[in-house]
């Protein structure tokens, strides 16, 4: 009776054509063209272009934008500092989340209201949460340097240099709660079977989460790495937001810690009027996003364990 069923099924499903399948994609498809495809492809061609977004007198100049941007100083110190902002910032929010969701996934009295005051400043939209920390920095009505009074600490200048960078990573931290969440359930899908089994063999807890959880969940860790790595990188809301102007097109007000490469790049495109240019650097951007990502990648084979094999390593 159920294989009958079964054949009947799969001849239902014969009726309907190739067709019937870009039929139901089609929508993706179209997005992903209008939306994705076709941007990209104008970009590439503007940045072979002087193109300064205001007329159509634009003319070819090859490969010109990209021979400036291996000049150009200020470009290269911006994507220092974004490289040295996303060395620091992307394993403080891996451990913060992963440290965040060990002490969470115990049972605890109101486990579940502490995860939800962890998690909500993760969907406050970036705006609202880099004006409230803004207020919260400012140096003489700030919160902050109102509490670092009380322990003797004199009022710190935190929105401009050298502090400006301390508060751009503190700000990044706030949101660590959604690496949270997918760390908690990482851990939850961890066999208690097998701590149980390294307990009773004279391990440690330190040796346990050690040798046993984090290889377990290193694949999560290694999702939480990359996407983290490609969000760093193109943060730009926020130091413009967190600078000393009220403005948010005043790039001059940005300071120089905290004038990270995507920040240059919207100068360049809405200050200075460059759109040729600022699209070559957004192209030789996603390169460098896109070889740091695959380094990684690489070094995966070394750290992260799968429970099941891929075919190619067997």
């Amino acid at each position: 009776m159920a294989t009958e069923r079964a054949r009947r099924g799969r001849r239902s499903w014969k009726r309907y054509s190739g067709r019937t399948f870009y039929l139901f994609v089609s929508p993706w498809i179209l997005g992903f063209a209008l939306l994705t495809a076709l941007p990209l492809v104008y970009a590439l061609l503007i940045s072979f272009t002087n193109f300064n977004g205001r007329t159509d007198r634009w003319r070819w100049v090859g490969l010109r934008n990209y021979g400036e941007l291996m000049s150009d100083t200020a470009a290269i110190e911006s994507l220092v500092r974004t490289l040295a902002f996303t060395a620091i910032a992307v394993p403080l929010m891996v451990a913060g989340g992963l440290g965040l969701a060990v002490l969470l996934n115990r049972r605890l009295k109101a486990v579940g209201l502490f995860r939800t005051i962890f998690f909500l400043p993760s969907v406050v939209p970036v705006v609202a949460m880099a004006i409230m920390w803004k207020l919260i920095f400012n140096r003489d009505a700030g919160i902050l340097n109102a509490i670092l009074e009380k322990i003797s600490i004199g009022p710190i200048a935190w929105l401009v240099d050298p502090h400006a960078f301390y508060a751009l990573i503190i700000l990044t931290l706030w949101g660590l709660g959604g690496g949270m969440v997918i760390m908690l359930a990482a851990l939850q899908g961890v066999p208690a079977e097998l701590e149980e089994a390294a307990t009773i063999d004279g391990a440690s807890r330190w040796r346990v989460f050690r040798h046993v959880t984090v290889p377990m969940i290193s694949p999560v860790i290694f999702f939480q790495v990359v996407t983290g790595i490609i969000a760093s990188f193109q943060i730009v809301i926020q130091p413009l937001l967190l600078s000393q102007s009220s403005q948010v097109g005043r790039v001059a007000e940005v300071p120089q810690s905290t004038h990270l490469y995507m920040v240059q790049v919207y100068q360049e495109f809405f200050a200075n009027n460059r759109y040729g240019y600022g699209s070559a650097m957004l192209w030789v951007f996603f390169l460098v996003i896109l070889a740091i990502t695959l380094i990684v990648q690489r070094s995966s084979r070394m750290w992260v364990h799968y429970e099941v094999n891929s075919e190619a390593d067997r």
